[in-house]
């Protein structure tokens, strides 16, 4: 698994998604926030390796133990989004 940092190089979404053709990899932003990005071919296949993959593992139990939470006013809040009226959801519609 490889480790790309986004502070230092911005690859484009056809360079990640070709790397990740020959290797998972994590993705690591300015913020500090991590996610993994991995071809999928057959998804038992993919389980069984992820669970395998000790340093995912590690990251995934050290990720659990974390117990700071946000609530979905103050993730709006730091966005900077608007909260949206009572029942007026977005649904996409289906072709």
């Amino acid at each position: 698994m490889t480790k790309i940092d986004l502070t230092k190089r911005s690859p484009t979404l056809p360079q990640v998604l070709q790397l990740a053709g020959e290797e998972d990899l994590i993705l690591e932003t300015l913020e500090g926030r991590q996610f993994v990005v991995a071809e999928i071919d057959d998804f038992a296949d993919e389980v069984a390796a992820v669970v395998k993959n000790k340093a995912l593992m590690q990251l995934l139990a050290e990720r659990s133990k974390e117990t700071k939470r946000v609530s979905l006013a103050e993730a709006r809040a730091r966005l900077g989004l608007k909260k949206k009226p009572a029942g007026k959801a977005c649904i996409a519609k289906r072709r």
